[in-house]
């Protein structure tokens, strides 16, 4: 009889945590998301993939929920991966890993033409252009806890759109990278709106982007807004969803007016519309709470 009692509290002492994955498979530049459950004597810390740590943050609506993104860079090869989850339970430090599958996205190329100069930089241009993006990365690689988020995120603008995320970006005959946001169709001047509640953390005109603003929403997420003729907030300003920010141009290298949108998760580039769907459905839906 000891013995099965036994056998019994050493099942029950085994806790099954309660974890959510938005999927196992996932396309490089797309974003993972995380759910925890908040349970009793357990205590969520951060999640490890490919060496770089994720800390597990309060979900934004629902205080019994914690929630992490995991965001697939560009560059990664298809593969198996695994994510560590550290947490605590009793005190106790523990550890549990689950399983990814990275797939290749098959992003198509677009050839585009621009003056030789925006392809060829001169020395002068070179130093402004890493300058202007390790400040960028400064602002990116900086999480805060805080959450400005309330509700879904929304479109900066209402246009159609004229080129995808992940395009591989040939500039007069010469692979320079890929396509790292979303262009919506736009005329210099047209009012371009903030996707979600945050703060304004760099209003800037910049050599390859132009007229750039980047809005913080929290916990690692940034939009960013290019190209802009104009600028209708300073920086270190609170911002609503669906204030306007700016106005639509075509400043930056660039072949016409357009507004460029794209996102960064703990500093690295993600598919601005796959990971809007993501919190959107999964974190931002009210019915789910």
């Amino acid at each position: 009889m000891k013995f099965l009692l036994a056998i019994f509290f050493f099942f029950l002492s085994l806790h099954a945590l309660n974890v959510e994955i938005s999927s196992s498979e996932v396309a490089n530049g797309k974003t993972v998301l995380f759910v925890f459950e908040k349970e009793k004597d357990v205590q969520y810390k951060s999640l490890l993939y490919n060496d770089k740590y994720y800390t597990i943050l309060q979900h934004p609506l629902s205080k019994s929920k914690m929630y992490a993104l995991v965001p697939i860079s560009y560059y990664e090869k298809p593969s198996d991966k695994k994510v560590k989850l550290f947490y605590e339970e009793k005190e106790k430090e523990k550890e549990k890993t689950y399983f990814l599958r990275v797939k290749d996205a098959q992003y198509t190329k677009e050839n585009i033409k621009v003056s030789n100069s925006k392809v060829h930089l001169s020395a002068k241009d070179k130093k402004r252009a890493s300058k202007e993006y390790a400040e960028a990365m400064k602002v990116y690689n900086t999480v805060s806890p805080k959450s400005y988020i309330s509700s879904e995120f929304i479109a900066p603008l209402q246009s159609k759109i004229t080129s995808s995320f992940g395009k591989a970006r040939v500039y007069n005959g010469t692979l320079k990278g890929y396509h790292s946001g979303t262009d919506y169709r736009a005329k210099v001047g047209e009012r371009v709106k903030t996707a979600n509640d945050g703060v304004v953390v760099l209003v800037k005109k910049r050599f390859y982007s132009g007229g750039s603003i980047v809005v913080d929403h929290g916990q690692g997420i940034y939009t960013c807004y290019f190209h802009l003729s104009r600028f209708k907030v300073q920086e270190g300003e609170r911002v609503k969803k669906g204030q306007v920010i700016g106005l639509s141009g075509k400043s930056g290298r660039v072949t016409g007016p357009h507004l460029h949108f794209a996102a960064r998760v703990n500093g690295v580039q993600v598919d601005p519309l796959q990971l809007m769907a993501l919190m959107n459905e999964n974190i931002l839906n009210k019915d789910d709470r």
